[in-house]
């Protein structure tokens, strides 16, 4: 199975921003303890903070990747054009975010992403990756 995360702006910075919402573990950190447990998986990352890379990545994954992980960020609230390319592509796409986005401010109850996702996992920490990941297991 072949499986990629793709995280948009700002999530590079996990471990040093906001830790009291987004913890204190940076994401690359989180990322080999993923490999680590799903040794069966090849997991990729991507992570960009311009909106037209994330969706080229989506392009170019999006039809040969059994699953995609994305959490979309700020841009989840306001990129019509990454909603579009997640309709246009083969690969489920689970929508994650890490932290509650309903109890933030109301610009961001709206998702462009969700109307296409397969799935979507809000709330949860980073522990909403884990469980995406569990999620394209048949």
């Amino acid at each position: 199975m072949k499986i990629i995360i793709i995280n948009g702006p700002n999530l590079n910075l996990l471990g040093t921003r906001e830790p009291e919402v987004y913890g204190s573990l940076s994401f690359i950190e989180f990322l080999e303890e993923l490999k680590k447990k799903y040794k069966d998986i090849e997991i990729d990352y991507f992570q960009s903070n311009i909106e037209g890379e994330i969706i080229d990545k989506l392009h170019e994954v999006g039809f040969n990747y059994n699953g995609i992980i994305l959490n979309a960020a700020a841009y989840t609230h306001t990129s019509v054009g990454i909603g579009d390319a997640v309709k246009a592509i083969e690969t489920p796409v689970v929508e994650v975010h890490i932290s509650n986005v309903y109890a933030r401010e109301e610009f961001r109850h709206h998702s462009y992403i969700s109307p296409n996702a397969s799935g979507i996992i809000v709330g949860m920490g980073l522990k909403g990756y884990e469980l995406a990941i569990q999620s394209f297991y048949d």
